[in-house]
């Protein structure tokens, strides 16, 4: 996507300059903080909640019925087999969550990343996105969880919509229930979160150092479909873990994180923690394309409405 000097975040602005500063002698980007200030952070963040609610319900909406078939494979044991039917049951209750999500993890995302390029040396831009994207999943693991542990448990036909759902949820295993598999999904969406943003960041502004120009459309998708692809694979024995740990309810049979790997290795065999790998990558792969792409476009267009307005 083309993004003009009208219309591009302040965020985006600095990953631009840490790019002209290449072969400049390395000097802390905080150099430049003066010229911030409160209102810019406040409409970085409107602007990324914005961006990140549309991309994600764009996402969801299109690729559910795969997120459901990777959930189904992860979840049944043995050589039991998937059932194909019922493929976007929960998709209405999972983007009332989706929603609110996104918009928080993008809206902490790009001021927190915004900070921390001012304050890193340019050199060390990619620490910069590793921790930015680790703490906007930190703090939208809030909404997503719960989010989560209804999605699957609907995918897997444990309910029949969503409000009952979390009835039934909160009336068998208490409000905890809801967070079920949190340690889990911590432990794969931090890493994950800072990985995919990371790599979509730096390849972004290789291509750009590369190009010598902005990315059109096309290109952020591609860059992004790239990063989510290798992201997904990476961390394929993560999401078969959160998905066991979210889906049992209060039968418990697993008693946390190192159970669950233990008792999957040694009754199903290691090669179960890499079921679904192909949808997964399939899933994420296609929905990085999406996410990144609408992501961009909506951040350009928010930015030129309110620089209008």
């Amino acid at each position: 996507m083309a993004i003009n000097s009208r219309t591009e975040l302040p965020g985006d602005r600095l990953n631009s300059r840490a790019l002209n500063l290449h072969n400049m002698p390395k000097k802390p980007v905080a150099s430049i903080s003066k010229q911030q200030t409160p209102l810019d952070l406040l409409r970085t963040l409107y602007e990324g909640a914005i961006a990140g609610a549309a991309a994600g319900v764009v996402v969801e909406a299109v690729l559910y019925p795969i997120d459901t078939i990777k959930t189904r494979l992860q979840a049944v044991r043995g050589g039991g087999q998937i059932i194909l039917k019922g493929l976007y049951s929960g998709l209405a209750g999972n983007l009332a969550g989706v929603l609110p999500a996104s918009a928080i993890f993008v809206g902490v995302y790009e001021p927190t990343k915004r900070k921390l390029l001012e304050s890193f040396p340019e050199n060390l831009s990619a620490l910069a996105h590793l921790t930015a994207g680790a703490i906007g999943g930190a703090v939208s693991s809030i909404v997503r969880v719960p989010t989560e542990v209804v999605k699957q448990r609907m995918q897997t036909g444990q309910f029949a919509s969503a409000p009952d759902a979390v009835r039934l949820i909160v009336a068998k295993e208490g409000f905890r229930g809801l967070y079920a598999g949190y340690g889990s999904f911590l432990l794969r969406d931090l890493p994950f979160d800072a990985i995919q943003f990371c790599l979509y960041e730096q390849l972004r502004m290789g291509y750009k150092l590369a190009a010598k120009r902005d990315l059109k459309d096309p290109e952020n998708a591609m860059i992004g479909a790239f990063a989510g692809a290798i992201t997904g694979a990476i961390t394929i024995p993560l999401d078969v873990i959160k998905t066991r740990l979210m889906i049992q309810g209060s039968t418990k049979q697993y008693e946390g994180i190192l159970h669950c790997v233990s008792s999957i290795v040694k009754e199903e065999g290691a090669s179960t923690l890499f079921k679904g790998i192909g949808a997964r990558v399939l899933w994420i792969g296609i929905g990085g394309s999406i996410f990144f792409g609408v992501l961009e476009k909506v951040k350009q267009l928010v930015a030129a409405k309110d620089r209008v307005d």
